[in-house]
């Protein structure tokens, strides 16, 4: 049996862990998957949705297609399935022209009710599949997961370092949101001198009095790199576009033994359990207590630390969602994790 994954580029973040990371078991399973970044050009597009019809399920990832090049893809796929996890009917949260596109929206309605399986990240853009056609036996939660295997807990990479690290990953895009949080990174910088941010990314902006480590990413270097710092943060906007959001840094940061604070928005609550694996604070105020809290307590950060990467392992790693990602691609239903009785199961309206 042969799969096809139509992606935005083969080495983008969001084919690497929710596709590419099931290879192993997909293979397990008698299934062949390829993976293909969709064609720039109309003509090439064309000629790579006609040639769908070669494979037994076709999985097309977050593009949200023209109407002519959805009907094409749909006449020519056996089981089309429709993979997201960000809300790809919205513009972004940083975006001048608000969150709301129709063209966008109703893209988004047609790939959804065409497709035979959809996807979705989470539970809200469950949600929003629901809400905008797709039939609701159609839908399933399907979490990001981390290959947990690949990250050392802290516990194994601790120093005697006196210096306490915040961490944090991602983009130049994504990096707009703690940003936004200078003067909190600001004032963390003067209460606590022995404080530093670690940024793992491609672009490094200052926050003093609060020194920066600078990071270059790299896939092979990103596990180590996190599991350098002691404190994963996170934060992001109160909107449309953030809800949907599927949390892939603080599943990072859990995978690496590190418990992180990070503002209750969207997934986070779901992640992080307050005072357990983490804390979720709303004020200027809360965020200074957490890290104070955690700063000068390596017994309260590994002990939260341990509590993050069980979660992780138990709701959001690639062997617990292995075989319901073989189930979702053959069309044989879909198997939630262990001991998690809410993800993967059909969304009601």
């Amino acid at each position: 049996m042969k799969a096809l994954a139509l992606v935005e580029a083969s080495d983008h973040v969001c084919a690497r862990y929710r596709v590419s990371a099931f290879e192993p078991a997909l293979d397990a399973a008698g299934w062949s998957l390829t993976v293909d970044g969709l064609a720039a050009g109309p003509i090439a597009r064309v000629r790579q949705l006609r040639g769908a019809a070669g494979y037994d399920a076709v999985l097309l990832q977050r593009k949200l297609l023209p109407g002519w090049q959805a009907a094409i893809l749909r006449r020519s796929t056996r089981r089309l399935l429709f993979d997201f996890d960000d809300a790809v009917l919205y513009r972004d949260s940083y975006d001048s022209r608000g969150p709301h596109s129709r063209r966008r929206a109703a893209r988004f309605s047609r790939i959804v009710r065409a497709a035979d399986l959809v996807l979705a990240g989470n539970d809200f853009l469950a949600e929003c599949a629901a809400i905008h056609g797709a039939r609701t036996d159609h839908i399933r939660v399907v979490p990001t997961c981390i290959a947990t295997d690949r990250y050392r807990s802290k516990d194994e990479t601790s120093s005697r370092d006196p210096m306490v690290r915040l961490v944090w990953i991602g983009s130049s895009s994504t990096m707009q949101g703690i940003e936004r949080q200078r003067p909190l990174l600001e004032r963390l910088g003067r209460e606590f001198p022995n404080l530093r941010l670690r940024l793992i990314s491609d672009r490094f902006p200052r926050f003093d009095p609060l020194p920066v480590e600078s990071v270059p990413w790299s896939q092979q270097g990103e596990a180590i790199a996190i599991a350098g710092g002691d404190i994963g943060i996170s934060w992001v906007p109160d909107d449309l576009w953030s809800r949907g959001k599927c949390g892939l840094k603080v599943l990072q940061y859990g995978a690496a033994g590190l418990p992180t604070v990070a503002n209750p928005v969207g997934v986070h609550s779901r992640m992080i359990a307050e005072g357990q694996s983490g804390f979720l604070p709303s004020t200027e105020e809360e965020w200074v207590e957490a890290i104070r809290m955690l700063s000068a307590d390596p017994e309260l950060r590994r002990r939260l630390g341990r509590a993050a990467r069980a979660k992780v392992e138990a709701d959001f790693s690639v062997a617990a969602w292995s075989a319901g990602f073989v189930a979702a691609i053959a069309g044989s239903g879909l198997v939630p994790p262990p001991k998690n009785p809410t993800l993967g199961k059909a969304v009601p309206r």
